[in-house]
């Protein structure tokens, strides 16, 4: 009987999924179905839908009584296997196909129904920059074509570049495969202009799907809501599918584009309106309560593809909360060091320099743009994967700025070409092409690297295809990958810092002042897929922006964990906030997207914080020595009991009184780059708990030294260990003036110094667990001596030696996991939701817009 109730439900999936639940019972009954049958039929349904809200990836946060209806692709849908068609015979992995199968019907699902009367859903999809969010959202719109939706509209931000891409990606995806479901009222070259008789699309005679393609400006929709309203008395039953790319641009907290979004949702009885962005810091600040583009229904994490070149896979990151830092990678050894004296030279220092502004070529700009020639030489001898190659230079958002680099950018070229048959030349270009082969080995990539002697006889072609292209609003030589192979030398701002792919794009030269997370995290047109030359990729930089971008890192991957943790606890979007890590230099979004954010909170309790960057002079280290000298000192004088294991280089001092500890944290430097180590926060977290719990008010003071007692350093008269080694990150060739970052001060095992037993086998999460057994009440504090040389290891390609002028006192601080709720200090920002967290008092972000 089993095997016959399944082929009953075959033969109703299709109905099952035309109509909403209730309705396709009351169907089911109509012809003639017994309770029994439609009662397992129910249930088969009910576990497709089981599958698909529980698929491994994507992850989903979602309002508790969403009905997931949508259980996947069927025989007779015409959109979405066509898509899956063309992405096979473009090469795509199978494993990768399954993957966007799975993930757009997950989002699919968590749309209304469209027989459903009316409704109003918002929804937000968060990818990765340059990951196939496009790709995305077209399946998302190829599978709800299939079922029935009728219009679709795609926000396609605000410049003609990207809508026009997007445009000619939908064509080529969805209307050319099915030319007769589909009606246009965009083209490539024209955005919204008003269609005669609007009814005419939407009347029962039309049965096509209707698709616009629109940029966020604010004529183009409010003519499309004006030609809506003319159609209002046939959208009645017109499911309608809003796609905002790059939702948190000009989306959120605008007077006149927000309005018109919202005012053109308002004009459609059905509509499903879902944001894609990789920076979704603005949506999530958004007032759930308002009248808005809150993501009030889902938010959905999209899962990071196979081979996707992202934040963290290139700049790395710090440790989150809970991790080991020694098992969180460095990132690759791809980012190059533009030193702060050569910013001047690319880029005016205020606006009266503009005008009259020439930029010079430094040595960094022409060692960039010789190995971008390297690299296209070397693709075009390997001969796979995107047949373009691209340079970017952004330095600015200014159009004349863009326009001066033409004359130098073009001689340096011309110049070059020349001196291919200088012997001098091409041994510049054979060294600078064995150091970075040799800083990043093709064998890592499962590539092969490719000899200078081959690429020689590339690089003539190689010069006297490259093109120079100013990119932005008023240029009239655009970027065309449309029309044969392309080398281009790209140097733009805006038109080239959002959602735009940059085909075969390799160099980047970026010194751009940026302000705020999400316009940093746009500009990395480098992030994305590299196929065939995932070696080669290099980014020029400014070590401070390179470090932004590692906190930025380490801001998305705590977010989307974030995300992942409300999804198992059972949150809605409407009762969970998102914590935003802030930064001392950085908003998190424009201030105006910022108005319903609060400072919020993140107790210390049960959390390891250390120090990584420091100032290398000598007057700043002389002051820590100090302090840490005057801490040993005290500790000494006031601790129950000291023991000494200078075998291993270590020194513990039990039960010290808390204000010793605080009397240090008030005197030691934190650097000003590390909002996590904020002194007076630190010390105003453990006055509060020695006052409300009776907790902290008794530390352990421990010293962790080299134990193979060389480099001695001495805190206090029989108190000496050996200084440690802490390579810093950078480039050895050009390190950065008084300042210096290790990542990582404090292994896993130095947080269990204080502890007795076995620890070196415990996980993180094992050894606060064993502290709060056997030290509930109990804070660590632990010094590090740091040589001042501090020379990397051969195998750390990502480290140079330390080089401060004077030793160097690391701190690592762990906090013991209180018993009750406790109040909450750590800068974070997030949505006000009055239900989450405490307020605490506002801080200053510094605004370096140079826009």
């Amino acid at each position: 009987m089993t095997d016959e109730f399944d082929d009953m439900y075959e033969t109703f999936k299709a109905l099952l999924d035309a109509f909403p639940p209730s309705e396709s019972v009351k169907r089911l009954e109509q012809f003639g179905i017994g309770p029994d049958i439609v009662q397992h039929i129910r249930e088969r349904h009910e576990q497709q839908t089981i599958r698909i809200k529980e698929l491994e990836e994507p992850h989903a946060v979602v309002l508790g009584n969403r009905d997931t209806w949508y259980t996947g692709p069927q025989a007779k849908d015409k959109c979405w296997p066509a898509i899956a068609e063309l992405l096979r015979k473009d090469d795509w992995p199978q494993p990768a196909i399954r993957s966007l199968d799975d993930s757009s019907t997950r989002v699919v699902s968590l749309l209304n129904h469209p027989k459903e009367k009316a409704f109003s859903t918002r929804g937000l999809v968060v990818g990765y920059v340059q990951s196939g969010k496009t790709t995305n959202f077209t399946s998302v719109m190829a599978k709800a074509a299939d079922r029935g939706y009728k219009l679709f509209i795609v926000l396609a931000g605000i410049h003609n570049g990207l809508r026009r891409q997007t445009q000619a990606r939908l064509v080529q995806q969805l209307v050319e495969p099915n030319p007769s479901m589909w009606s246009q009222l965009t083209g490539l070259e024209k955005d919204f202009t008003p269609q005669e008789n609007p009814a005419s699309y939407f009347g029962k005679s039309n049965k096509t799907r209707v698709l616009c393609v629109v940029k966020k400006n604010a004529t183009v929709l409010r003519k499309l809501a004006r030609w809506l309203e003319k159609a209002s008395d046939y959208l009645e039953d017109c499911p309608a599918l809003i796609i905002d790319d790059e939702a948190d641009q000009a989306t959120v907290a605008t007077k006149s584009i927000n309005p018109l979004i919202l005012d053109i949702m308002g004009s459609l009885p059905k509509s499903a309106y879902v944001g894609y962005t990789a920076s979704p810091f603005a949506n999530l600040l958004i007032d759930p309560s308002a009248k808005d583009l809150y993501p009030e229904d889902f938010v959905v994490n999209l899962p990071k593809p196979g081979g996707h070149f992202g934040t963290e896979v290139l700049f790395g990151r710090y440790a989150l909360d809970g991790e080991d830092p020694e098992q969180v990678d460095d990132g690759h050894d791809m980012i190059r060091s533009v030193p702060e004296d050569d910013v001047p030279c690319v880029r005016p220092g205020t606006r009266a320099d503009i005008e009259g502004f020439e930029p010079v070529i430094t040595d960094t700009l022409r060692r960039a743009v010789e190995y971008f020639w390297l690299v296209t030489a070397a693709r075009r001898v390997r001969g796979t994967g995107n047949p373009h190659s691209t340079m970017l230079i952004h330095t600015s958002v200014n159009t004349a700025v863009h326009n001066s680099f033409k004359r130098p950018l073009e001689h340096l070229r011309e110049q070059s070409a020349r001196s291919l048959v200088d012997s001098g030349f091409l041994s510049r270009l054979r060294d600078l092409w064995e150091q970075e082969t040799g800083r990043v080995p093709a064998e890592d990539f499962g590539e092969t690297k490719v000899p200078f002697e081959q690429l020689v006889p590339e690089l003539p072609g190689v010069l006297g295809s490259c093109r120079v292209i100013m990119d932005n609003s008023s240029s009239e030589n655009r970027l065309d990958y449309e029309n044969g192979q392309v080398v281009a030398i790209a140097v733009g701002g805006n038109t080239l810092s959002r959602g735009l792919t940059l085909e075969g794009l390799s160099v980047s030269y970026f010194v751009r002042a940026v302000s705020a997370y999400d316009t940093l995290l746009q500009m990395g047109r480098w992030f994305g897929f590299r196929n065939g030359y995932a070696d080669l990729p290099r980014i020029w930089m400014t070590d401070e922006l390179a470090e932004w971008f590692r906190h930025l890192a380490t801001v998305e991957t705590e977010m989307r964990r974030d995300i992942d943790i409300y999804m198992t606890e059972d949150e809605t979007p409407l009762t969970f906030a998102v914590r935003l890590r802030t930064h001392p230099a950085l908003r998190v979004t424009a201030a105006a997207k910022m108005r319903n954010a609060v400072t919020a909170a993140s107790s210390y309790g049960g959390k390891r914080i250390q120090t990584h960057y420091f100032h290398t002079n000598a007057d700043w280290l002389r002051r820590n020595i100090e302090a840490a000298r005057d801490l040993v000192t005290a500790s000494a004088a006031n601790a129950v009991r000291v023991e000494e294991r200078s075998a291993e280089g270590r020194y513990i001092f039990r039960d010290v009184p808390h204000n010793v500890v605080t009397d240090f944290l008030t005197t030691y430097r934190f650097h000003e780059k590390s909002p996590e180590n904020d002194a007076d926060l630190i010390v105003d977290y453990i006055r509060k708990r020695v006052a409300t719990a009776g907790s902290l008010g008794r530390w352990n003071v421990a010293i962790v030294g080299n134990p193979s007692g060389e480099n001695d350093f001495t805190f206090a008269p029989g108190v000496t260990v050996g200084r440690n080694v802490r390579a810093r990150l950078g480039d050895a060739t050009n390190p950065s003036p008084d300042f210096a970052d290790i990542k990582t001060l404090m292994s896993r095992r130095d947080a269990a110094v204080d502890l007795d037993g076995d620890t070196a086998k415990l996980t993180e999460k094992g050894i606060m667990d064993m502290r709060r057994a056997k030290l509930p009440d109990t804070g660590l504090l632990v010094l590090y001596p740091i040589d001042k040389v501090s020379e990397p290891s051969p195998s750390k390609k990502l480290r140079a030696s330390l080089n401060a002028e004077e030793h160097v006192i690391g701190v690592g601080l762990v906090f013991p996991e209180p018993w009750d709720k406790d109040s909450e200090v750590e800068k974070y920002i997030s949505a006000d939701l009055s239900n989450v967290w405490i307020e605490e008092e506002d801080y200053s972000l510094l605004d370096s817009e140079d826009a």
